[in-house]
């Protein structure tokens, strides 16, 4: 019951279909790793199975090649005890001729019981042989299927890692590039051109504050001349003009002309 429970559960496995099992599972890693641990756990249970079966299958073997090595003695003997009473029949010795006679008859019953035996375990024989070959094809079949699922795990394993180093990959190069301004490189040239305008509005302010100082120069120098002037008439003179000869100039009279000067 046991061992044909044990080959249900191996061609169940075998049959299995693997890739639609990860296809339909909500999470295909986690899948893999139960599966692994199935195969793992009743490949071991198969085994187990299998070797006891194999080791029955010997004890039957044996028994039968006991069983035909007795019947092979028994025929021996059976044909020394004729071959005896006959000598001793034609030695005239019939009481001794009978005793071997009926000894025969006894090593024959021997060699048929012994035949019936070896006969009637042939069929157990076929029957344990063949069991043991589709025990040992199933098992080849799991050893053959976990290995197809170590495989794929270590495939989507792989994968996964790859993708994750893609996607890595992307994210940095996203945060280098210089045509997009929500990358790292974009927000930091922002970053710099905001302090670059501040720098360029400060020194334009500062600029406007200087002008407005050498205004006020302009506007003290105005202020001094108009009192130059106010002074000028105060004192009875006329105010001075820009660009004009001083009065002093104007009234002095011109030395008389000499001959000879």
């Amino acid at each position: 019951m046991a061992k044909q429970s044990i080959f249900g559960r191996i061609s169940t496995l075998v049959r299995a279909n693997i890739n639609a099992m990860i296809d339909s599972a909500e999470d295909p890693q986690k899948m893999l790793d139960q599966l692994v641990r199935d195969y793992t756990n009743n490949i071991a249970d198969a085994e187990s199975a299998i070797a006891e079966t194999i080791g029955n299958l010997r004890l039957l073997e044996r028994d039968h090649a006991e069983d035909l090595q007795a019947a092979t003695e028994w025929g021996n003997k059976a044909l020394a005890a004729s071959k005896k009473a006959d000598e001793l029949r034609r030695g005239g010795n019939t009481a001794d001729a009978d005793k071997f006679d009926n000894l025969a008859k006894v090593a024959l019953q021997r060699q048929i019981s012994a035949e019936n035996e070896a006969r009637a375990a042939e069929p157990q024989l076929a029957a344990q042989n063949e069991s043991v070959e589709k025990l040992k094809a199933g098992l080849n079949g799991m050893k053959e299927k976990l290995q197809q699922l170590k495989s794929k795990a270590a495939e989507l394993v792989a994968r996964q890692k790859t993708a994750e180093a893609q996607n890595k990959v992307a994210d940095a190069v996203k945060s280098i590039d210089v045509m997009d301004p929500t990358s790292d490189l974009g927000r930091f040239e922002e970053k710099i051109r905001r302090q670059e305008a501040l720098a360029q509005g400060k020194q334009e302010l500062a600029a406007s504050s200087l002008d407005a100082q050498f205004n006020q120069l302009d506007d003290v120098g105005e202020l001094t001349e108009v009192e130059a002037r106010l002074a000028a008439l105060k004192a009875g003179g006329s105010p001075a003009v820009a660009g004009a000869p001083a009065q002093g100039a104007i009234d002095a009279p011109s030395a008389p002309y000499t001959p000879g000067s």
